[in-house]
């Protein structure tokens, strides 16, 4: 009885080979760049928008951590990436293709971003951290303003309703009526600029910059993750009843002693940002 077996069809043919080699030929960080050409439609939108003053350049902070997150594991990208998260990318992909057409520019800019950080996910070791990239990925495009249209009313009527608890506690009379806060007879609006929009695109780019450099398994991310959101908003409680109980004592408020305040608040909250997402090294990959 003949027992053998052909196993022609599991050794590639040499047209086979030949295409393979053409394939790892290319290195990990070209396949990034050509994956990043082929979403450019929604960079030349996102740098168009920066460029015209319609939102902060914040993003671009992101954007090199993104990068420099990247380089640095060049040496250890796989020439046979995951399979699940291309399959991720390619969808991100025709997502951010179909928005085009139907869905406003900043969403598919979104899927754009997810998609390119999924596909450097996809040839990153095994177990690498994947959500601190993709935060980061979102967080580069220009966000801050349509965070501050669609967020910006509820944060200022929540810090206003909180501030007001605290300066009661702390003697004042104080009412809020929506975004406006009387303290002692004076009334005082929380604003825009004091929603804390900016605060929160700050700690939660330290998160995920801290997370992404010190490997933070995406676990123990999510679990962490809350606390930047606990720390803004009690950040911007603070800075925001400072302010509004010293206006109310008729202190004059000057602009260098306003922004001087809210820089040391925003400090403080990234500082704490940073010391919770760095503890626990055994959470790290």
């Amino acid at each position: 009885m003949n027992v053998t077996c052909d196993v022609r069809a599991a050794v590639p043919t040499s047209e086979e080979g030949r295409w393979l080699a053409r394939l790892d030929a290319v290195p990990p960080l070209g396949w990034l760049a050509l994956h990043a050409a082929a979403l450019w439609p929604h960079w030349r939108w996102a740098a168009a928008r920066v460029a015209d003053g319609s939102d902060d350049p914040l993003g671009l902070a992101a954007l090199a951590v993104f990068g420099v997150l990247v380089a640095r594991e060049s040496a250890r990208l796989t020439a046979r990436p995951d399979t699940r998260w291309l399959v991720a990318a390619a969808v991100g992909t025709a997502a951010a293709t179909a928005a085009t057409f139907f869905l406003p520019p900043l969403l598919g800019a979104v899927f754009a971003a997810l998609a390119l950080a999924c596909a450097a996910r996809a040839f990153l070791p095994a177990g690498h951290a994947a959500l601190p990239l993709l935060g980061l990925s979102v967080l580069a495009l220009p966000v801050v303003s349509s965070l501050q249209f669609y967020a910006g009313f509820p944060l200022r009527v929540v810090t206003a309703q909180l501030s007001t608890w605290v300066l009661q506690a702390a003697g004042f009379v104080a009412t809020r009526t929506g975004t406006a806060m009387e303290v002692d007879g004076r009334l005082v609006i929380v604003d825009a600029p004091c929603s804390g929009v900016q605060m929160v695109w700050m700690a939660y780019f330290a998160a995920c910059a801290v997370a992404g450099w010190y490997g933070l398994r995406d676990r123990a991310f999510l679990q962490r993750l809350p606390a930047a959101g606990g720390f803004v908003l009690m950040g911007n409680v603070v800075r925001n009843s400072v302010l509004v109980g010293l206006e109310a004592r008729h202190v004059a408020v000057s602009e260098s002693l306003h922004q001087g305040i809210g820089l040391v608040v925003l400090a403080i909250v990234c500082w704490g940002v940073v010391t919770v997402m760095r503890g626990g090294r055994r959470d790290v990959v």
